[in-house]
């Protein structure tokens, strides 16, 4: 498929690429990559001297008379690790500037938790481990591991997670922005201002290279490596440059302009096949999608799948013996980081959280109960992958890091175990708690729905619905038959329940709509897009705008920075922690608190017999 044959598909890529994934697969696969590297570790490191003696092994790199020499786990730690921080960069970068960061309303919450979260572990650390040594490895607790906790929460957490998992994705990555914060600021070294300087100029350099439009990858492998090189001769750590890096980085959402121009360029190598316009059109492609998310693409399956398992083979090898678990539990290390990760992430997430929403009713989103967020906030208690890396970089002698490193494994069990058991208690409370079932999750509300019909209307008809689905489209006939007999005793309302895996216009026509609703005219969009729901593309939607005299600047506008997106996903997530999977659904009733969910057929005659019972009951 070309991209002049379909220009919605790039848009629909873009969002793939995102840090944010949607599903459960490649988390529960990470984790389990992760979870197997760290138990070879442990076999490995207690079958005798091999571990050490591989690990410990020295390789040096030499240009002339410059030469760097470490052993191979310090070059994991150093060195391959760059690359995980890189992609932590690019994921924090992309969710400031255009993901879920950037939504006040949605972020404020796990911003909170995630900021108690990394408060209170330190905390009650450093009431166990006051001083010397011990007391500078507070770091260690305050750090999630996403990978592990969304993998684990694919395997314990509730039936329907899907608001909680934006929730622990939105914590995790305020998480990583203090953890990094954290590294550069309490674990640098010795400071040596005129390699930093140097560091600077090669990210500036970086920083010109993309003002240049520079394509060449080898261009930017060479300044990297000397801007790495750079920092791990000014005393910061180097890990460090790959996250700078990675924030000058642009990222931005297509522009309609240059998804066109790559169309262009395609058609025109399909129609004349030449390595000119080969060349052209891999450009044109390349530049209407930003690099943060090519990157972002391309990096993170390396990192999930043999970065982290290699940090992990070698940091987590520890020697378990009866001598070492009496020094580990007589250790106030060992119990400083299990208290901190287990204890402190599980009150301090859960506390803020309950207090925040105290302070502000309805901060949590519908569906999101604070039961879950507990069982949320007991998984951020694995830390593993920057707990190890933050060891790596606090203790000198090896007893105490294999103190802090048993710590981080006690604690990673006792979090997983502790999320199961809360999720299990969760799930029997829950018909009672009512969060989820038959009733509407998230009230009718004026000022943000869409109504067609009086506001006090006696009765109300909720449909989740999607453009492109051809059973909405013959409901739209039925609907108008139901509010034709209702009259002004009927409000009808539209909600957003997008099929992407079977309908790949629909979530673009959802935001178009969104965007036609801040114009003042939903409903005339909304009936053009079911009128014409066999042809939703991009450049048909902006034709269906343009007829019906919005302002075609701001439209554009609105929907290449996606400004309606976080609105759809709304209802999107709703219906998912509703348990509601097709379209279109309907929820009925005569009150807000009664609007029960229809099933069965949903012709005009059933859903007129249904709330004619509803108005009588």
């Amino acid at each position: 498929m070309t991209v002049d044959e379909n220009p919605t598909k790039l848009r629909r890529m873009s969002r793939l690429l995102a840090g944010i994934r949607d599903g459960t697969d490649d988390d529960t696969l990470a984790a389990g990559f992760l979870l197997a590297a760290t138990v070879v570790a442990l076999i490995w490191a207690n079958l005798g001297s091999s571990y050490e003696a591989f690990w410990h092994t020295p390789l040096s790199i030499r240009i002339g008379d410059y030469g760097i020499s470490l052993d191979l786990k310090d070059w994991v730690n150093d060195a391959v690790m760059t690359l995980f921080f890189f992609v932590v960069g690019l994921e924090v970068k992309r969710e400031l500037t255009i993901g879920e960061l950037t939504d006040r309303t949605r972020a404020a919450v796990p911003l909170v938790a995630a900021i108690a979260g990394l408060a209170l572990p330190a905390v009650l650390y450093l009431l166990l481990n006051p001083s010397g040594e011990a007391a500078g490895a507070w770091g260690v607790v305050v750090s999630t591991d996403t990978a592990f906790v969304l993998g684990a929460l694919a395997l314990v957490g509730p039936r329907c997670p899907a608001r909680l998992r934006v929730f622990i994705l939105t914590l995790a990555v305020a998480d990583d922005i203090g953890a990094l914060a954290i590294i550069a600021l309490f674990y640098t070294e010795e400071l040596r201002l005129g390699y930093l300087l140097l560091g600077g100029a090669g990210l500036l350099l970086i920083m010109q290279f993309r003002r240049l439009e520079v394509w060449r990858g080898i261009a930017y492998f060479f300044v990297a490596a000397g801007t790495w090189v750079a920092f791990y001769e000014s005393g910061v750590h180097p890990t460090l440059a790959g996250v700078l890096i990675a924030l000058i980085l642009p990222v931005y959402p297509p522009r309609r302009g240059e998804v066109e121009r790559a169309g262009e360029l395609t058609r025109a190598f399909r129609q004349s096949p030449n390595p000119d316009y080969a060349r052209a059109a891999q450009l044109g492609v390349l530049r209407a999608v930003s690099v943060n998310e090519r990157l972002l693409r391309f990096y993170q399956p390396y990192v999930a799948f043999l970065v982290v398992p290699i940090f992990a083979l070698a940091n987590a090898g520890v020697v378990i013996t009866g001598e070492t678990l009496g020094d580990a539990i007589g250790s106030p290390i060992t119990w400083g980081v299990v208290l901190g990760l287990v204890v402190g992430k599980l009150v301090g997430i859960t506390a803020a959280t309950a207090v925040f929403s105290r302070l502000r009713p309805g901060s949590l989103p519908p569906g999101l109960t604070l039961s879950q967020v507990s069982g949320g906030a007991a998984l951020a208690g694995i830390g593993f992958t920057i707990s190890l890396f933050i060891v790596d970089l606090a203790f000198e002698s090896s007893e105490a890091a294999n103190d802090a490193r048993i710590g981080v494994l006690v604690a990673a069990l006792l979090a997983t175990g502790s999320g199961w058991l809360l999720f299990r208690v969760f799930d029997r409370r829950l018909p009672a708690e009512g969060a989820i079932g038959p009733v509407l999750l998230r009230p009718v509300d004026p000022r943000r729905d869409h109504l067609r019909g009086p506001e006090n209307a006696p009765l109300t008809l909720v449909e989740y619905g999607d453009f492109e689905c051809p059973f909405c489209t013959r409901a739209t006939g039925g609907i108008q038959e139901v509010r034709k007999h209702f009259g002004d005793d009927l409000r009808y309302v539209f909600r957003h329940l997008p099929l992407d895996a079977v309908h790949p216009y629909a979530r673009f026509a959802a935001e178009a709509s969104e965007a036609a609703a801040t114009q003042g005219k939903f409903w005339e969009m909304h009936d053009v897009l079911f009128a014409h729901s066999d042809a939703l593309s991009e450049e048909e939607i902006y034709d269906y705008a343009e007829r019906l005299g919005l302002d075609m600047d701001r439209f554009e506008e609105d929907l290449r920075l996606e400004r309606y997106r976080h609105r759809v996903e709304d209802d999107d997530l709703d219906a998912a922690t509703s348990d509601v999977g097709g379209t279109p659904t309907f929820y009925l009733g005569a009150t807000d608190s009664d609007l029960t969910l229809h099933t069965g057929p949903f012709d005009a005659a059933t859903l007129i017999r249904r709330l004619e019972e509803a108005r009588d009951s």
